[in-house]
Protein backbone atom coordinates (compact mmCIF):
# COMPACT_ATOMS: atom_id res chain seq x y z
CA UNK A 1 0.00 0.00 0.00
CA UNK A 2 1.25 3.57 -0.34
CA UNK A 3 1.79 5.51 2.28
CA UNK A 4 -0.66 7.87 2.40
CA UNK A 5 -3.11 5.06 1.83
CA UNK A 6 -1.89 3.26 4.76
CA UNK A 7 -2.45 6.32 6.86
CA UNK A 8 -6.11 7.17 5.80
CA UNK A 9 -6.75 2.94 5.92
CA UNK A 10 -5.62 2.98 9.18
CA UNK A 11 -8.81 1.58 12.01
CA UNK A 12 -9.37 0.08 15.18
CA UNK A 13 -11.15 -3.00 14.87
CA UNK A 14 -14.16 -3.06 16.99
CA UNK A 15 -15.47 -6.33 15.50
CA UNK A 16 -14.52 -9.99 15.53
CA UNK A 17 -11.09 -10.99 13.66
CA UNK A 18 -10.57 -14.26 11.51
CA UNK A 19 -9.74 -17.43 13.76
CA UNK A 20 -6.41 -17.47 11.38
CA UNK A 21 -3.34 -16.93 13.84
CA UNK A 22 -1.03 -14.75 12.59
CA UNK A 23 2.29 -15.63 10.78
CA UNK A 24 5.85 -15.34 12.44
CA UNK A 25 6.65 -12.96 10.13
CA UNK A 26 4.09 -10.38 10.96
CA UNK A 27 4.43 -10.62 14.40
CA UNK A 28 8.24 -9.78 13.51
CA UNK A 29 7.04 -6.90 11.27
CA UNK A 30 5.10 -5.62 13.68
CA UNK A 31 7.62 -5.80 16.79
CA UNK A 32 10.22 -4.30 13.88
CA UNK A 33 7.98 -1.51 13.08
CA UNK A 34 7.94 -0.86 16.56
CA UNK A 35 11.76 -0.70 17.16
CA UNK A 36 11.79 1.61 14.39
CA UNK A 37 10.08 4.24 15.72
CA UNK A 38 12.02 7.60 17.69
CA UNK A 39 13.05 7.61 21.14
CA UNK A 40 14.46 10.41 23.77
CA UNK A 41 18.35 9.78 22.89
CA UNK A 42 17.36 6.11 21.46
CA UNK A 43 16.76 5.15 25.20
CA UNK A 44 13.98 2.31 23.00
CA UNK A 45 11.97 2.37 26.79
CA UNK A 46 9.05 -0.03 25.10
CA UNK A 47 9.00 -3.53 26.07
CA UNK A 48 6.40 -5.78 24.21
CA UNK A 49 4.78 -9.08 25.10
CA UNK A 50 3.22 -11.23 22.52
CA UNK A 51 1.04 -13.80 23.35
CA UNK A 52 -0.70 -16.88 21.26
CA UNK A 53 -1.70 -19.10 24.45
CA UNK A 54 -5.37 -19.89 24.52
CA UNK A 55 -5.31 -19.85 28.77
CA UNK A 56 -4.01 -16.27 28.63
CA UNK A 57 -5.95 -14.82 25.91
CA UNK A 58 -8.93 -16.42 27.31
CA UNK A 59 -8.33 -15.30 31.03
CA UNK A 60 -8.42 -11.65 29.73
CA UNK A 61 -11.09 -12.02 27.92
CA UNK A 62 -12.90 -12.87 31.83
CA UNK A 63 -11.35 -10.19 32.71
CA UNK A 64 -11.82 -7.74 30.15
CA UNK A 65 -15.80 -8.70 30.09
CA UNK A 66 -16.42 -8.54 34.36
CA UNK A 67 -14.92 -5.12 34.00
CA UNK A 68 -16.72 -4.12 30.77
CA UNK A 69 -19.97 -4.75 32.31
CA UNK A 70 -18.64 -3.39 36.14
CA UNK A 71 -17.91 -0.05 34.02
CA UNK A 72 -21.42 -0.14 32.64
CA UNK A 73 -23.41 -1.21 35.61
CA UNK A 74 -21.96 1.38 38.05
CA UNK A 75 -22.73 4.16 35.29
CA UNK A 76 -18.27 4.67 35.29
CA UNK A 77 -18.12 5.00 31.85
CA UNK A 78 -21.00 6.48 30.50
CA UNK A 79 -19.78 9.15 33.45
CA UNK A 80 -16.41 9.26 32.56
CA UNK A 81 -16.36 9.56 28.97
CA UNK A 82 -19.40 11.80 28.63
CA UNK A 83 -18.07 14.70 26.42
CA UNK A 84 -17.25 12.19 24.26
CA UNK A 85 -20.79 10.89 22.83
CA UNK A 86 -22.61 12.06 20.04
CA UNK A 87 -26.25 11.08 19.21
CA UNK A 88 -26.82 12.48 15.81
CA UNK A 89 -25.13 12.73 12.28
CA UNK A 90 -25.91 16.19 12.39
CA UNK A 91 -23.85 16.91 16.02
CA UNK A 92 -21.34 14.70 14.81
CA UNK A 93 -21.17 16.64 11.70
CA UNK A 94 -21.25 19.75 13.64
CA UNK A 95 -18.13 18.87 16.20
CA UNK A 96 -16.49 16.34 14.01
CA UNK A 97 -14.96 14.28 17.21
CA UNK A 98 -16.11 12.25 19.82
CA UNK A 99 -18.01 8.65 18.52
CA UNK A 100 -21.57 8.54 17.62
CA UNK A 101 -23.47 5.70 18.84
CA UNK A 102 -25.72 4.44 15.68
CA UNK A 103 -26.43 0.79 16.66
CA UNK A 104 -28.40 -0.37 19.26
CA UNK A 105 -31.26 -2.84 20.32
CA UNK A 106 -34.66 -1.29 19.61
CA UNK A 107 -35.68 -1.64 23.14
CA UNK A 108 -32.87 0.65 23.95
CA UNK A 109 -33.02 3.60 21.37
CA UNK A 110 -35.75 5.60 22.94
CA UNK A 111 -33.69 6.01 25.64
CA UNK A 112 -30.25 6.73 24.53
CA UNK A 113 -30.18 10.50 25.22
CA UNK A 114 -30.92 9.31 28.81
CA UNK A 115 -28.03 7.10 29.49
CA UNK A 116 -26.14 10.42 31.45
CA UNK A 117 -29.04 9.96 34.18
CA UNK A 118 -29.91 7.77 37.01
CA UNK A 119 -33.09 7.10 35.18
CA UNK A 120 -31.39 5.75 31.93
CA UNK A 121 -29.12 3.88 33.85
CA UNK A 122 -31.23 2.19 35.64
CA UNK A 123 -33.66 1.25 32.56
CA UNK A 124 -29.93 -0.21 30.99
CA UNK A 125 -29.29 -2.38 34.17
CA UNK A 126 -32.64 -3.46 33.84
CA UNK A 127 -32.87 -4.53 30.28
CA UNK A 128 -29.18 -6.12 30.79
CA UNK A 129 -27.21 -3.60 28.81
CA UNK A 130 -24.25 -4.01 30.97
CA UNK A 131 -23.96 -7.66 30.84
CA UNK A 132 -24.79 -7.39 27.09
CA UNK A 133 -21.43 -5.69 26.12
CA UNK A 134 -19.76 -7.43 28.78
CA UNK A 135 -20.32 -10.92 26.91
CA UNK A 136 -19.54 -9.15 23.53
CA UNK A 137 -16.43 -7.91 24.96
CA UNK A 138 -15.33 -10.86 26.43
CA UNK A 139 -15.92 -12.81 22.67
CA UNK A 140 -13.92 -10.30 20.95
CA UNK A 141 -10.84 -10.65 23.17
CA UNK A 142 -11.21 -14.16 23.68
CA UNK A 143 -11.56 -14.60 19.29
CA UNK A 144 -8.11 -13.32 18.94
CA UNK A 145 -5.64 -14.87 17.76
CA UNK A 146 -2.90 -12.42 19.28
CA UNK A 147 -2.79 -10.08 21.67
CA UNK A 148 0.05 -8.02 22.28
CA UNK A 149 0.92 -6.12 25.68
CA UNK A 150 3.13 -2.72 25.81
CA UNK A 151 5.15 -2.23 28.54
CA UNK A 152 8.03 0.36 29.57
CA UNK A 153 10.83 -0.06 31.39
CA UNK A 154 11.03 1.85 34.67
CA UNK A 155 14.30 3.22 34.83
CA UNK A 156 13.30 5.33 31.78
CA UNK A 157 10.05 5.51 32.67
CA UNK A 158 9.61 8.03 35.75
CA UNK A 159 6.20 9.41 36.17
CA UNK A 160 6.40 13.57 36.89
CA UNK A 161 10.35 14.00 35.56
CA UNK A 162 10.99 14.74 31.70
CA UNK A 163 11.99 11.28 31.68
CA UNK A 164 8.55 9.86 31.93
CA UNK A 165 7.36 12.35 29.33
CA UNK A 166 9.69 11.25 26.83
CA UNK A 167 9.24 7.74 27.58
CA UNK A 168 5.31 7.77 27.09
CA UNK A 169 6.06 10.18 23.75
CA UNK A 170 7.98 7.14 22.62
CA UNK A 171 5.74 4.44 23.18
CA UNK A 172 3.12 6.22 21.50
CA UNK A 173 5.36 6.48 17.97
CA UNK A 174 6.17 2.90 18.65
CA UNK A 175 2.63 1.65 19.11
CA UNK A 176 1.36 4.18 16.10
CA UNK A 177 4.05 2.26 13.48
CA UNK A 178 2.79 -1.21 14.96
CA UNK A 179 -0.64 0.11 14.05
CA UNK A 180 -0.24 1.74 10.55
CA UNK A 181 1.64 -2.08 10.25
CA UNK A 182 -1.32 -3.92 10.66
CA UNK A 183 -2.99 -1.60 8.30
CA UNK A 184 -0.36 -2.58 5.41
CA UNK A 185 -0.92 -6.14 6.35
CA UNK A 186 -4.30 -6.39 6.08
CA UNK A 187 -4.75 -6.73 9.39
CA UNK A 188 -6.34 -5.33 12.76
CA UNK A 189 -5.78 -4.15 16.27
CA UNK A 190 -7.72 -2.53 18.95
CA UNK A 191 -7.10 -1.35 22.63
CA UNK A 192 -8.10 -3.92 25.60
CA UNK A 193 -8.90 -0.53 27.96
CA UNK A 194 -11.35 -1.66 30.10
CA UNK A 195 -9.29 -3.92 32.81
CA UNK A 196 -7.36 -0.89 33.55
CA UNK A 197 -10.11 1.63 34.16
CA UNK A 198 -10.46 -0.73 37.58
CA UNK A 199 -7.12 -0.86 39.75
CA UNK A 200 -7.51 -4.51 41.13
CA UNK A 201 -7.93 -5.63 37.63
CA UNK A 202 -5.24 -4.46 36.49
CA UNK A 203 -2.94 -5.81 39.01
CA UNK A 204 -4.51 -9.43 37.70
CA UNK A 205 -3.42 -8.22 33.84
CA UNK A 206 0.42 -7.13 35.20
CA UNK A 207 0.16 -11.17 37.08
CA UNK A 208 -0.73 -12.62 34.40
CA UNK A 209 1.94 -11.31 32.14
CA UNK A 210 4.57 -11.98 35.41
CA UNK A 211 5.81 -8.12 35.06
CA UNK A 212 8.76 -7.48 37.13
CA UNK A 213 9.28 -4.94 39.34
CA UNK A 214 11.46 -2.80 36.86
CA UNK A 215 8.94 -2.67 33.77
CA UNK A 216 5.62 -0.98 33.70
CA UNK A 217 2.39 -2.48 31.72
CA UNK A 218 0.80 0.49 30.12
CA UNK A 219 -0.94 -1.08 27.61
CA UNK A 220 -2.65 -4.39 26.00
CA UNK A 221 -3.99 -5.01 22.45
CA UNK A 222 -5.83 -7.75 20.49
CA UNK A 223 -4.64 -8.57 16.79
CA UNK A 224 -5.52 -10.51 13.70
CA UNK A 225 -6.86 -10.47 10.64
CA UNK A 226 -10.06 -8.98 9.35
CA UNK A 227 -12.87 -10.55 7.61
CA UNK A 228 -14.04 -8.93 4.92
CA UNK A 229 -18.17 -8.69 5.75
CA UNK A 230 -17.56 -8.34 9.80
CA UNK A 231 -20.50 -8.04 11.81
CA UNK A 232 -20.64 -5.52 13.95
CA UNK A 233 -20.87 -5.78 17.72
CA UNK A 234 -24.75 -5.46 19.64
CA UNK A 235 -23.77 -1.80 20.78
CA UNK A 236 -21.17 0.00 18.64
CA UNK A 237 -20.79 3.00 17.57
CA UNK A 238 -18.66 5.19 14.88
CA UNK A 239 -16.14 8.11 14.39
CA UNK A 240 -15.38 8.56 11.27
CA UNK A 241 -15.35 11.94 11.13
CA UNK A 242 -11.99 14.30 11.79
CA UNK A 243 -11.82 18.02 12.29
CA UNK A 244 -11.74 20.83 9.59
CA UNK A 245 -8.09 22.39 9.10
CA UNK A 246 -9.42 25.26 10.89
CA UNK A 247 -10.41 23.49 13.98
CA UNK A 248 -7.27 22.36 14.82
CA UNK A 249 -4.37 24.02 12.74
CA UNK A 250 -3.08 27.76 13.03
CA UNK A 251 -0.74 29.95 10.71
CA UNK A 252 1.80 31.83 12.44
CA UNK A 253 0.11 31.82 16.26
CA UNK A 254 -2.96 30.58 18.00
CA UNK A 255 -5.43 33.87 17.04
CA UNK A 256 -4.90 32.72 13.02
CA UNK A 257 -6.69 29.76 12.49
CA UNK A 258 -5.99 27.68 8.76
CA UNK A 259 -8.09 28.02 6.16
CA UNK A 260 -10.09 25.10 5.14
CA UNK A 261 -9.70 25.65 1.80
CA UNK A 262 -5.78 25.04 1.81
CA UNK A 263 -4.67 22.32 -0.53
CA UNK A 264 -7.97 20.15 0.14
CA UNK A 265 -10.79 19.77 2.41
CA UNK A 266 -10.44 17.90 5.76
CA UNK A 267 -11.95 14.02 4.59
CA UNK A 268 -15.59 13.43 6.35
CA UNK A 269 -15.24 9.56 5.94
CA UNK A 270 -11.96 8.83 7.51
CA UNK A 271 -10.49 6.28 9.92
CA UNK A 272 -12.70 4.85 12.62
CA UNK A 273 -12.19 4.82 15.91
CA UNK A 274 -13.84 3.27 19.17
CA UNK A 275 -12.37 3.42 22.91
CA UNK A 276 -13.23 -0.13 24.03
CA UNK A 277 -12.74 -3.22 24.94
Amino acid sequence: MEFFDVIRGRRTTNGPFLPDAVSPEHQRLLVEAASAAPSHFNSQPWRFVLTEDRDTIEEIARISGESMARLMREGTFWKRYRPYFRFSEAEMEEKRDGIFIDQMPKVLKPFRKQIFSNTGQGIMNRFGVPETLGEDNRKLVAGSPLLLAVLLDRTEYRPGELSGFYSVFGMGAAVENIWLTTTALGMGIQFISTPMEIPENWRRMERIFDVPDDLALMAVYRLGYVPKDAQRPTIDWQSRQRKRFSQYVFRDSCKSPERDDLGASAPSNGPQETTNP
